[in-house]
């Protein structure tokens, strides 16, 4: 395999010419095949050239998922600029942090999304300056130094926005054999994204992503589940997430199609997946996981072509894997571990593993990975079974933080990568996930994993997903608090769900309260539990 077949832009010009009729982005209301998105993301890399983006300069997007998202991500790989996708959660002071830590050259964007969402109007927020700017190719503000251009998709833009049709005229002046050269510049260790990791009480880090290490886990992510280029995979993941540009880069390189949408409706899912025949799907985290097969159309939908899904059993309540199996008991189901600073995914099933393994265990490393479980006080490597931090490396992992050699230090230690999360190994390799280490309570010196407590309430059949974070107490100093959905048409009351975990855990491990939620505060992805935390706080301080 050449060098430079390790560079996504390579990748991307290759299947335009190997496989260019054949589907490569799916979208309820539209597609391209990987010809068409070829020439679109070269016409995006001639236009972002002709501004002056140079190889190695940071672009942002600030867009939903859609076709523009990855004709610009494919587009700063062709010319080997950095591609830096921004959460579309972010809120002003969020959205100026990352603009400026990051160092953005240009940023592309839209206006309305929805009634409540303008990210052109969220922009202005996050740089006030933006609305004062004399000359909108040229820009110069004080919040964010190195921004030289925001390309807003909409024909109509705001003061200091340049339009896509009016930036598009630029590209004539740089033609289709400038980008092609580029293409051939790249290099495998170039940078090729800075995902930020969502924050919790502080700033969120840039994970330095390199070409070599986005299209090495891909690639071996495809080899152990087996995929070709007559795959068609589904996820219904933010492309602005690692999760869900691990699963896309996978399929085009096969130079199969990759299935997606905007934003996630368990109806409009559940159609495009029977509609297009899709084979591989990611729903992935437990709130996706739980629409699907809670949605009245889940039961009449045909799901025959499916053959792989990536369903993370280990890590969800029981209901959705016993629901879910019984539904189609002939879909090989995975399970996964991984995270952004790894590229993506470093544990996953294998096919041959049992029913068993596959949906109570996540995995074994894939190709170039090594892992290990590690003592969190003495560093020390633990036994079979034992729990510590996961640890892992190889070259697939990232270069460091953005801006930041003291996290990377810190995450980065004699070539492993301390991934903060708790884990153990059986012994047949597989790894298990445990919590996060900071996801751990101490509650009068015990220590107690907020995840055991979890499944603890889950077990409840009024349970739709519980969540567990540590209060602050005069006598126990840490004391865990719970909060609950319940699943439709199911009641509990706080001191049932209280009494049913007796017995299951120690009494010192009960939670002490119990708080209802209709709607979980997220990130990407995740729940925000010091959001909930904060609440609940504030709850005991207005008392």
């Amino acid at each position: 395999m050449t060098e430079g077949k390790f560079t996504i832009g390579s990748i991307l010009r290759e299947k335009a010419h190997s496989v260019g009729n054949r589907d490569a982005l799916v979208f309820p209301d539209s597609r391209l095949t990987h010809e068409e998105l070829y020439g679109a993301a070269t016409s995006w890399a001639r236009t972002l050239a002709a501004l002056g983006v140079d190889r190695q300069d940071h672009v942002g997007i600030l867009l939903p998922t859609c076709p523009e998202f990855v004709e610009v991500l494919a587009a700063c790989a062709l010319l080997g600029a950095v591609t830096v996708p921004i959460n579309a959660r972010y809120q002003p002071g969020e959205l100026a942090y990352l603009v400026k830590d990051a160092g953005l050259r240009v940023l592309v964007t839209t206006g309305e999304v929805s009634s409540s969402l303008n990210f052109e109007e969220r922009l202005h927020s996050a740089l006030p300056s933006l609305a004062k700017a004399n000359d909108p190719l040229s820009l110069d503000l004080p919040e964010a130094p190195s921004l030289r251009q925001v390309i807003c998709l909409e024909d109509e833009c705001g003061k200091g926005v340049v339009a896509k049709r009016d930036a598009m005229a630029f590209a004539r002046k740089v033609n289709a054999e400038e980008i092609d050269r580029c293409v051939d510049e790249v290099k495998p260790a170039d940078t090729a994204l800075i995902l930020y990791t969502s924050g919790t009480t502080s700033e969120p880090k840039g994970c330095v992503i390199s070409n070599r290490a986005i299209v090495g886990n891909s690639r071996n992510l495809g080899r152990r589940y087996e995929v070709t280029g007559e795959d068609k995979v589904w996820s219904p993941l933010p492309i602005y997430h690692i999760a869900g540009i691990l699963p896309m880069m996978m399929i085009l390189d096969a130079g199969g199609a990759y299935l997606t949408v905007s934003y996630f409706d368990a109806g409009t899912a559940l159609e495009m997946l029977e509609r297009e025949g899709a084979t591989i799907a990611y729903p992935t985290f437990v709130t996706i996981m739980q629409d699907l097969i809670s949605h009245e159309k889940f039961s009449q939908t045909d799901l025959s072509t499916m053959r792989l899904m990536n369903s993370n059993f280990a890590v969800q309540p029981a209901w959705i894997k016993d629901a879910m199996i019984k539904a189609m008991p002939s879909i090989t189901h995975v399970g996964t571990f991984g995270l952004t600073e790894a590229a993506g995914t470093i544990c996953t099933s294998r096919l041959d593993e049992s029913l068993e393994s596959r949906t109570t265990r996540l995995g074994v490393p894939l190709d170039e990975w090594e892992v290990r479980i590690v003592d969190m006080e003495t560093g020390k490597e633990c036994g079979t079974g034992e729990r510590g931090e996961i640890c892992a490396r190889g070259p697939n992992m990232l270069d460091g933080y953005y801006n930041s050699p003291e996290k990377t230090a810190d995450c980065i230690r004699d070539g492993w990568l301390h991934t903060g999360d708790i884990g153990s190994l059986d012994e047949n390799g597989t790894i298990m996930f445990h919590g996060r280490t900071k996801d751990m309570l101490k509650v009068g010196g015990e220590n107690v994993a907020a995840a055991e407590i979890e499944n603890a309430l889950q077990s409840h059949d009024a349970v739709k997903l519980a969540q567990i974070v540590g209060i602050p107490d005069d006598r126990y100093v840490e004391v865990p608090v719970g909060f609950i959905e319940l699943a439709k048409g199911k009641e509990a009351s706080e001191q049932e769900l209280i009494d049913h975990c007796r017995g299951k855990i120690a009494n010192f491990k009960l939670p002490r309260a119990i708080r209802f939620v209709s709607e979980w505060p997220m990130s990407t992805s995740k729940i925000q539990k010091f959001r909930l935390r904060e609440d609940y706080l504030e709850e005991l301080e207005g008392k």
